[in-house]
């Protein structure tokens, strides 16, 4: 069945989207307004900084929506000893998925090895405590052979998702990435667009090369867009408060 505003139902749209919340400038009222957005909209999970984990969970506790965090944000370098201690940390403070960036310069030395058991080791963690991974590649510094190295590293490492930029870098998702992703990849491992995915129609085009969650801060728009359209409206603006993130 194609993807169309017809055929789709709103949770179908919000559930794609996870409401990113890291910019580094962001303050506690914001933050704590973007989870209330998040939980209005009853959206798939909030993205936030490791030290607002414990401030979204409360927020959102008693919701469908999931507190998701990041683990070597945003170049992926650390050591992988650091990535497990934010790991473990990100949990007990109520993280139930955990967005973690590769190590890039691994990666691009044909090291491997070093980059799979760098995602294993996170995922180990994650999993014992019944949460997602998604491993954050950054396209924007890799050839098209390193993300397909990527994505097979990721897969046997057991990552739960495939994920395309931290928003951070000189660019982010791009339909060629994401189908290379997609096809880079078996079914079970899922693949997520961020940086860029900001209107109701991107949202619409990466849903259809097989991307089922998103990087947004444009989720009320989004959202309300749908709502217009599938009422036989024309698109909506809305306001920009408590979107923050890429």
């Amino acid at each position: 069945m194609p993807l169309t505003i017809e055929t789709l139902t709103e949770r179908d749209i919000a559930k794609t989207i996870d409401h990113s919340l890291l910019r580094p400038e962001l303050d506690d009222a914001f933050v704590d307004a973007g989870c209330r957005l998040a939980a209005k909209y009853d959206v798939a999970s909030v993205c936030v900084r490791p030290t607002d984990v414990k401030r979204a969970k409360a927020i959102l506790d008693g919701t469908d929506v999931a507190v998701g965090t990041t683990i070597g944000f945003p170049h992926g370098n650390h050591a992988t000893e650091i990535k497990v201690a934010e790991a473990h940390r990100a949990l007990a403070d109520g993280a139930t998925e955990l967005d973690m960036v590769i190590q890039i310069g691994a990666l691009k030395s044909r090291r491997d090895a070093d980059v799979q058991a760098d995602i294993a080791a996170v995922v180990e963690v994650a999993h014992a405590a019944g949460a997602l991974v998604k491993v954050i590649f950054e396209n924007a510094y890799l050839t098209d052979d390193e993300k397909v190295r990527a994505c097979r590293l990721s897969e046997a490492a057991g990552a739960d998702f495939v994920k395309t930029s931290t928003g951070f870098a000189p660019s982010g998702a791009t339909h060629d990435d994401l189908r290379l992703m997609r096809a880079s990849t078996s079914p079970h491992v899922r693949v997520k667009a961020a940086g860029g995915v900001r209107t109701l129609d991107a949202l619409l085009a990466v849903m259809a090369l097989g991307v089922t969650r998103i990087g947004a801060t444009a989720t009320e728009k989004i959202i309300l867009d749908f709502r217009a359209r599938k009422a036989g409206e024309g698109p909506v603006a809305a306001p920009s408060s408590a979107e923050g993130g890429y």
